[in-house]
């Protein structure tokens, strides 16, 4: 690509809405939204495309060329930070959690076939990844780069998650979403208004630890704990990637009933919280719950077809009209920044 040249990308923004019709939820009275932005792009997803911009801008900004991140083998993060340094032209460094096993996994592989270098640090390395020490040995070994925290959890990243609640334009009373790393619900709660509650559903065993993480973020990006949300941390079916028979009967009669929108690590371990705590009462008859689907699904590899989020037809029906509401792209500059415009 050539100084100057554009490489667009076409983005669904706002991604859609649209309501979920279930019997189970009839008969309680309550109200689900699906906040659909598994279909904001297929390679630059969900929560991943909201915490990459600010950070794409400001590396720009900085005049980094290079960018530098951390992920486990089946990151999603490392994936779309594999795609949005292909469409905007830097050279990307994904340093992975653990041994190098050949050959590479579908997230991996396809993050290799964007042109990100990939390198491995240890275990115990990896736990101190932010420390001066490894910080410094991957700088010595890469040259300068912009630095971007394991799943794009830093003030950037809060304050591009923080602009989804901007998009609902119907009225609400909960937000559900996923939590891995904790940036999204730092954002999303910081974005609400203060009658609204934000839930998040930790996927990892232990995840009450995420509580003290979150409000880090958000102390960085607003100065204070803002917004009404909580941790529901009974719902991690073993803890991170892993899953049990009974989320997968979930999954099952889900996709029976709706399609098959949920992957097993992060959407459907949500959803199954949200109808839980519908079938134990927890929310009142009226009440409206908006369902945050963050594009997680898994990386395609050949032969075998997606689990959980868009799939091709659905990203045909949102390119040609079909899903509402309207297409914003993005167009990254070589040497020039970024520029986003909504049609």
């Amino acid at each position: 690509m050539g100084e100057g040249e554009l490489r667009p990308v076409d983005l669904r923004l706002p991604s859609p809405v649209s309501e979920l019709h279930d019997d189970r939820l009839t008969a309680t009275g309550i109200r689900v939204l699906l906040k659909r932005d598994d279909l904001i792009h297929p390679e630059i997803s969900g929560n991943k495309w909201r915490k990459l911009k600010y950070n794409v801008s400001s590396a720009r900004e900085l005049g980094f060329d290079t960018l530098l991140t951390f992920g486990g083998a089946y990151s999603n993060h490392i994936r779309a930070t594999a795609a949005v340094s292909y469409y905007g032209d830097f050279t990307t460094i994904g340093v992975i959690r653990g041994e190098e096993h050949l050959p590479l996994n579908c997230s991996l592989a396809y993050a290799g076939g964007r042109g990100m270098r990939l390198t491995y640090l240890d275990r115990t390395a990896y736990r101190a990844k932010t420390s001066n020490a490894v910080i410094g040995a991957l700088q010595r070994e890469f040259g300068d780069f912009y630095l971007l925290p394991e799943g794009g959890c830093n003030t950037e990243g809060v304050l591009g998650c923080a602009e989804l609640p901007a998009e609902l334009t119907e009225p609400f009373d909960v937000l559900f979403c996923a939590v891995g790393t904790g940036g999204t619900l730092a954002g999303v709660a910081g974005g609400v208004s203060a009658r609204h509650v934000v839930i998040g559903v930790p996927v990892l065993k232990g995840g009450a630890f995420l509580e003290d993480e979150i409000v880090d973020l958000q102390q960085a990006a607003y100065g204070a704990r803002v917004g009404t949300w909580h941790l529901e941390c009974d719902y991690h079916f073993g803890g991170y990637a892993k899953r049990t028979p009974e989320l997968d009967e979930f999954i099952a009669d889900f996709a029976a009933r709706h399609g098959p929108l949920l992957d097993w690590v992060y959407e459907a371990k949500r959803m199954y919280a949200l109808f839980d705590q519908v079938s134990r009462g927890a929310f009142a008859r009226g009440t409206t719950i908006v369902a945050l689907i963050s594009g997680s699904g898994e990386a395609p590899c050949a032969g075998r077809s997606t689990s959980g989020g868009a799939d091709a037809k659905e990203f045909a029906d949102a390119r040609d009209g079909r899903i509402p509401p309207n297409t914003g792209s993005i167009l990254f500059v070589s040497g020039g920044g970024l520029v986003c415009c909504v049609a």
